[in-house]
């Protein structure tokens, strides 16, 4: 009623004026949530759009996305340009969504504005980001800014990797076509100096900060002693550092291109440790998706391609057809995806469960059936992914949002019925 959950029962119960379906052995779960999505939307909504981004959440099972600050133009870093965001978002929602502000040299005067504007948070790149309007900050910026975020209690989200000259870029230049090269022009080392940089940085400000797509293993011990120490320090990883290895990926096949890049099968298997002893708190795509000809498809051009998965509407089957082989269950599968995530963003009071009171996000999905990615069902702006022409566990059957069934069989059934989510800061 009203969005909300008004009661739950056992049993096949029926009540009057309330439509009643049985779902069978299929899975009954609380809405995928998905904190870490770039829609582009303004200005590069022939990357991605509102509209397609959330029926691809839609269809994938997810209730509630996060937009990144960037890749839309303007990028979302002062009061005016997140509204410009807002205003692009109005009546194109499909699923539930949040927003992420963005800090950059130029912009921290501007920090405290923002973060009362309604986003959730912060996210810094230490690297180039891609995207010339978003440009990195370094240790110095973050000083400066560490104050504004202690004051208002706000969340850093960081990019870790922290560019250093050495003999793998010149590797790529020579070898532009081959994955090994650019595997190497982006080495773990990158990806470890910039997290000790920001647990240094955590520890001293005391500031809650969260480490993005985490793609090497060689950070779990520090992050590991780190929150030991009580460093509130939260960690994500993605489906494709999970599934895909580098040692499988061809050469020219720049679909699998992202930043931090794959990595070696030894890593892989890490990452899976430490998700499944909680040192990695949750998993979300990183959906960053371009269209065809700037992912260098043809030229198979590593160096010039742009640097994004899209995956947002296989995120539940991804991950489950190959956690369940590791023996992951349905319920870790949940928390993982949904109610941690919802504890992160400080939502789990409305989110992440299905339990009176809470809103009504609801995911319905099959398990055991098997599916395979084809282009004429993704939903995705392009039909761009490394996950095409897989063989996938997972089909989800049906998406409710705020109450209303959305999704329903491989077929959208009522749009326009997500809401813009902002912080009460």
């Amino acid at each position: 009623s009203e969005g909300k959950i008004t009661s739950v029962e056992m049993g096949a119960v029926r009540k009057n004026g309330f439509e009643f379906r049985d779902y069978g052995t299929d899975v009954i779960m609380p809405g995928l949530i998905d904190s870490h999505v770039h829609i582009n939307e303004p200005g590069r909504t022939e990357w991605e759009g509102f509209d397609t981004a959330t029926r691809s959440a839609a269809a994938g099972g997810i209730t509630l996305l996060v937009d990144m600050p960037l890749n839309s133009s303007p990028v979302s870093i002062d009061k005016k340009s997140f509204q410009q965001k807002l205003d692009s978002a109005q009546s194109a929602l499909h699923v539930n969504c949040a927003f992420w502000g963005g800090i950059i040299p130029e912009n921290i005067d501007s920090l405290d504005e923002l973060l009362h504007s309604g986003v959730l948070g912060i996210k810094a790149f230490l690297t180039h980001s891609g995207i010339d309007e978003f440009p990195n900050v370094s240790e110095e910026d973050l000083r400066r800014a560490m104050p504004i975020l202690k004051k208002n209690n706000a969340l850093l989200l960081v990019h870790c990797e922290l560019n250093t000259l050495h003999s793998g870029i010149d590797l790529l230049e020579a070898s532009p076509t081959k994955y090994s090269a650019y595997l190497k022009s982006r080495p773990r080392v990158w990806e470890d100096n910039a997290i000790a940089l920001m647990i240094k940085l955590c520890e001293e400000f005391g500031i809650r900060t969260h480490i993005v797509h985490l793609s090497s293993s060689g950070s779990i011990e520090q992050l590991k002693a780190a929150r030991k120490k009580g460093l509130p320090l939260t960690v994500e990883t993605c489906p494709h550092y999970l599934v895909f290895n580098a040692e499988e990926i061809a050469d020219g096949a720049t679909a699998f291109k992202c930043a931090p890049p794959i990595r070696e099968k030894e890593n892989n298997d890490k990452l899976w440790s430490a998700l499944r002893d909680g040192h990695i708190d949750f998993v979300v795509t990183d959906h960053s998706p371009a269209p065809p000809e700037i992912k260098e498809l043809d030229s198979g051009n590593f160096k010039k391609a742009w640097g994004g998965i899209a995956g947002l509407q296989f995120s539940l089957p991804v991950f489950w057809t190959n956690a369940k082989l590791k023996g992951f269950t349905i319920a870790d599968t949940a928390r993982l995806m949904s109610g941690s995530i919802a504890s992160f963003l400080k939502m789990d009071h409305r989110k992440g469960r299905i339990s009176t009171g809470y809103d009504a996000d609801i995911t319905v999905w099959n398990p055991e059936e098997i599916f395979m990615v084809e282009k004429k069902n993704i939903q995705h702006r392009h039909k761009v992914t490394p996950y095409l022409g897989m063989e996938l566990a997972g089909r989800v059957v049906s998406t409710y949002v705020n109450g209303h069934l959305v999704f329903d069989e491989g077929e959208f059934v009522d749009l326009s019925k997500g809401k813009i989510i902002l912080s009460p800061h």
